[in-house]
């Protein structure tokens, strides 16, 4: 019976990316003036499922300088970390780490940095190897300032287990400055624009994934969007807490459409100046926050 609980929470999770990846289109698209997908299904509704088949057949071509078995073990580890993230999220067709799901977040998190540094390594290639050492520090860098941020919460609602928390009290108007650089700095751990210097295809090619293709690649970036939608889900879970299922789910598209609109209105930051905003702005204000609760 277990088994067939996390086997529906995957394919869930997998249906739920690739829909998102459509709607991402679908708003770049109209943020520029103009339709985005429309032609494979009713207004393209189809297409995710054509790009997955697209990818899926095409052929792997290993570089030859590689190390071959490492380059492909480095997509699949992120993609199962990233499945594995959402085996504490609150519901019950999951398995339910009771007391220390936050905790088992945070190590998940802190393991992901090693994907993307294995990526870079592996393919041999200057441009994939300086994208990893991008992604590494970004990601090392804001997981400090994220743990700070994340432990106000908790303290305010003595609770670690993220099903209790929704069940909470809401302190969402005490929170607010802090749910914005929660957000921000979500934006950094995920590699998404404008942080995305992993990816920096006017500096790096394309970055980590430079030498990926077909199937491998597209793990890599299933395992991103599953962490984006996860990350949504941890702001709506410790910032809004709410108990009603609709208003959940309604709150976890909400801060996923900000992902969207800071990709569209945002140019690519400068990588001094984020981590300047990391270890001069956001970690002395996690810290406070956190003296304040204290207090």
């Amino acid at each position: 019976m277990l088994w067939i609980t996390s086997v529906f929470t995957i394919v869930c999770v997998l249906i739920a990316v690739a829909f998102y990846t459509l709607y991402e289109r679908k708003i770049l698209g109209y943020i520029q003036i103009r339709k985005g997908p429309k032609s494979v299904g009713i207004l393209g509704i189809l297409q995710p499922f054509a790009d997955a088949i697209k990818l899926f057949l095409n052929e792997m071509i290993l570089p030859m300088k590689s190390n071959k078995m490492l380059f492909m073990i480095a997509p699949i580890m992120g993609f199962s970390l990233a499945l594995f993230l959402w085996m504490i999220y609150p519901s019950i067709y999951t398995i339910k780490f009771i007391s220390f799901s936050l905790l088992i977040f945070l190590c998940i998190s802190s393991i992901n940095v090693y994907c993307i540094m294995l990526a870079g390594w592996t393919s041999n290639s200057k441009y994939a190897f300086l994208g990893a050492l991008r992604a590494s520090a970004q990601t090392i860098s804001y997981e400090v300032s994220m743990l700070f941020i994340l432990i106000v919460p908790v303290l305010l609602i003595f609770e670690t287990n993220m099903e209790m928390a929704l069940t909470s009290y809401s302190t969402m108007f005490l929170m607010f400055p802090l749910l914005l650089v929660w957000f921000t700095t979500t934006l950094a751990e995920t590699n998404r624009a404008p942080f995305d210097f992993a990816e920096g295809e006017s500096e790096l090619v394309s970055g980590f994934n430079v030498e990926y293709g077909g199937g491998l690649f597209a793990l890599l970036f299933l395992a991103e969007y599953a962490n984006i939608i996860f990350m949504s889900t941890m702001s709506a879970i410790w910032f809004l807490y709410n108990n009603n299922s609709i208003l959940f789910v309604l709150t976890i598209v909400f801060f996923s459409t900000f992902y969207l609109f800071a990709r569209g209105a945002y140019p690519r930051h400068r990588y001094d100046l984020l981590m300047m905003l990391c270890w001069k702005s956001f970690l002395p204000f996690g810290i406070c926050m956190l003296f304040l609760c204290l207090l």
